[in-house]
């Protein structure tokens, strides 16, 4: 089984600190988007580009993603079915996605759009910041070490 990491990269802002460090760790990358993203192409890197129907990115890559593999994905529902694959799944912040913690983000989730249907606004996502960026290649290095050291 060869890890690749898979990344969900419509609105991904992580994107060259994953393609870096891959290569550091000598391992494939498979970045995901619509068509109106415009990826640019990197050694290491497979690009697939679907149409820019609602979920196509998503159907994509949840038809794709094999157990071990990586997902970058901010997006929880995704997460869970990758989960549900054996595949490990990190949000562009750097927090790993776990059997633990997804009930409860999609859970949130569900309550959120709720609320957000019966007329109450929220603030949304704050801001991405360079704090953020370093937590995600922190845990993104530290994930990729363990997946070596335990496959050595």
């Amino acid at each position: 089984m060869t890890l690749k990491i898979v990344v969900d990269a419509d609105a991904c802002p992580v994107k060259q600190e994953i393609i870096r460090t891959a290569a550091d760790f000598k391992v494939r990358v498979l970045m995901v988007a619509s068509y109106d993203h415009r990826l640019q192409p990197a050694e290491g890197v497979d690009i697939v580009q679907v149409d820019r129907s609602d979920q196509s990115v998503d159907l994509y890559i949840a038809n794709h993603i094999q157990a071990g593999d990586l997902l970058v994905t901010q997006d929880f529902g995704l997460a869970a079915l990758a989960l549900g694959k054996k595949a490990l799944a990190i949000g562009n912040r750097g927090q790993m996605y776990n059997d633990r913690t997804i009930d409860f983000l999609l859970e949130r989730r569900h309550d959120q759009a709720k609320q957000r249907r019966g007329g109450k606004h929220s603030k949304g996502p704050r801001a991405f910041t360079e704090e953020d960026r370093q937590f995600f290649l922190h845990s993104l290095t530290k994930v990729l070490t363990r997946l070596q050291e335990n496959s050595t």
